[in-house]
């Protein structure tokens, strides 16, 4: 290695991220965004997973509003605690940055992430015997087992698709 030119090798996938994180968080008013990637390590992961940092605003005295978002249900709980974490954001400024900090009700998952809520898979019918035995038998000249008995069991699954269908 040539001396004058420092080999890094592999970057941590925060630090080329970090950027873009700074000036997203940048748009909402957030002047740290370690507020946003650390939000659990902050308040706590019970906590973290009731309410997330939505934005700061600055008003005309000293001290920012913290927008929180919170579920309808959980937004009692984050209330009681509001003063812990207005506490614990300012530990992470260093100064007291945040003097009020606002709840917004609203599903905390979004509305995008509510219309493609997880819905379980309708099951699978069994293959039939037929498609079984005809994909058993074309994978007869495999020698691996493990190989064979994935390929006879995949065949039977396709076989079995394009009758239903």
């Amino acid at each position: 290695m040539r001396e004058g030119r420092r080999w890094r090798g592999f970057e941590r996938a925060a630090s080329l991220m970090a950027g873009r994180i700074r000036e997203a968080g940048e748009s909402r008013g957030f002047a740290v965004s370690r507020l946003l990637t650390h939000w659990d390590d902050i308040v706590g992961a019970d906590l973290s997973q009731q309410a997330r940092p939505v934005e700061v605003t600055y008003g005309r005295g000293f001290g920012a509003t913290l927008t929180l978002l919170t579920s309808g249900p959980a937004a009692p709980i984050v209330e009681m605690q509001k003063e812990q974490i207005r506490e614990r954001v300012n530990a992470c400024y260093g100064y007291a940055a945040i003097s009020r900090i606002k709840l917004t009700q609203t599903s905390a998952r979004g509305f995008s992430e509510l219309a493609s809520a997880f819905v379980a898979k309708a099951k699978t019918p069994e293959p039939d015997a037929d498609a079984e035995r005809a994909s058993r038998q074309v994978t007869t000249d495999v020698s691996d087992e493990g190989l064979r008995t994935a390929l006879a069991r995949l065949g039977a699954n396709v076989l079995s698709q394009s009758k239903q269908e």
